[in-house]
């Protein structure tokens, strides 16, 4: 199933969830872009979002307002909802209106791998190449990776650092998957300082040597962190 952590607040963008594109909710059109690979519920902090939602036909579940992360919210909303240990739950990001259903596709493919190998913790993530020019922006997050694909390291910052002048950088897509069971084991682990220092949950599964295999995908979609990110989305709906 897929879970949409939605919060109203936002210190960069107020009410970014809920912003206009094309006559239609941010939330929502995310929700609407993955509704055909199965159940999708947004799990919102506030009344606002859920009616939203639910006057779209997009189901909605109100949870804490006291959560530190999307991927904490989606945890309360999998107890609520009583899902099992070995389903997966693909954490698709409120702010992603342009999200192609064939990354998550491929994402759900590279969970089932893990889950038939057996593997105690399973998480996923998925990243595509970018230039240099984008690796200096420090709204998209950068990855490093081992030569298995799992993520060694995310950052702001861009890394590797070029000093041999050949490097090659890899965007993070900010969409995560889990079993249920490891949903859970990662939201019990204790906050990590690389987390708060770069403000990236996923920091707290590598400090703790937790995996996260990443998913090479091919992406033209973006999130939206700025109101020049919503000119942008807007425009493409005109």
């Amino acid at each position: 199933m897929i879970i949409i952590p939605a919060r109203l607040a936002s210190s960069r963008f107020p009410q970014k969830v809920l912003a206009d594109i094309g006559g239609v909710p941010m939330v929502v059109r995310t929700a609407q872009r993955v509704a055909h690979l199965g159940r999708v519920v947004v799990a919102a902090d506030d009344e606002l979002i859920i009616s939203t939602c639910r006057a779209h036909g997009v189901e909605a579940m109100l949870t804490s307002t006291t959560h530190k992360s999307g991927t904490d919210r989606i945890n309360e909303c999998a107890n609520i909802l009583k899902v099992d240990d070995d389903e997966l739950i693909i954490n698709v990001q409120a702010d992603e209106p342009f999200i192609e259903a064939d990354v998550v596709e491929k994402l759900i493919k590279r969970l089932e791998e893990l889950k038939q190998k057996g593997e105690e913790f399973i998480m996923a993530s998925c990243y595509n190449s970018i230039n240099s020019e984008s690796a200096q922006d420090a709204n998209l997050v950068k990855v490093v990776l081992d030569d298995q694909d799992n993520a060694i390291y995310f950052s702001r910052s861009p890394i590797p650092y070029n000093r041999s002048g050949e490097a090659q950088y890899f965007g993070h897509i900010g969409i995560y998957g889990f079993s249920k069971k490891s949903l859970k084991e990662f939201c019990d682990l204790n906050d990590a300082p690389i987390e708060d220092i770069e403000k990236l949950e996923q920091l707290r599964a590598i400090y703790h040597q937790k995996k996260i295999s990443m998913v090479k995908v091919t992406s033209t979609g973006f999130g939206i962190d700025t109101e020049e990110d919503l000119k942008r989305a807007v425009e493409i709906f005109l």
